[in-house]
């Protein structure tokens, strides 16, 4: 894992359009914003793969969604999964130190997925022994994920 300077950091919030990021999103990607390693492994995360086109994507999908946000337009997209799926924060929320997380899944639903960033980063941490065993099951199949070099081998 490698985190990202504030500079980086700012670039990130600029691409997205937003004037300011949550104290703890800025934690968050001090730590793993760079090179997240295996946390995220299989989604879009860090500060170069979570651009403005995430953000788009992410306004889009939740305009198609009942939904209680009060800025879309303004909101701070973390993650992306395969285009269909973000981590966010309601731009209302963007001064908020510690601010919800939403579950935006295109098609599906729109909802407060954890009541903090730091809650969300603590429930989304990497099982490491659970890779290490999928990543075992994969290479007896003749496939190595792009994450199996973030784990050693038994």
């Amino acid at each position: 894992m490698t985190g990202a300077s504030d500079t980086d950091i700012d670039l990130f919030a600029e691409r997205q359009a937003v004037t300011s990021v949550p104290v703890a999103v800025r934690e968050v990607l001090r730590l793993i914003g760079a090179q997240p390693g295996l946390w995220r492994a299989s989604s879009n995360f860090g500060v170069d793969v979570v651009t403005g086109e995430s953000k788009s994507s992410a306004v889009s999908a939740l305009s198609a969604l009942d939904n209680n946000f009060k800025d879309a337009a303004g909101m701070l997209v973390m993650s992306s999964h395969q285009g269909y799926a973000y981590y966010v924060i309601d731009g209302a929320d963007l001064g908020v130190d510690d601010p919800p997380v939403w579950d935006v899944v295109e098609d599906v639903n729109a909802g407060n997925g954890w009541m903090s960033v730091s809650n969300w980063f603590a429930a989304t941490a990497p099982d490491a022994e659970d890779l290490r065993d999928r990543m075992e099951s994969m290479a007896e199949m003749g496939d190595q994920p792009i994450w199996a070099d973030d784990i050693e081998p038994r």
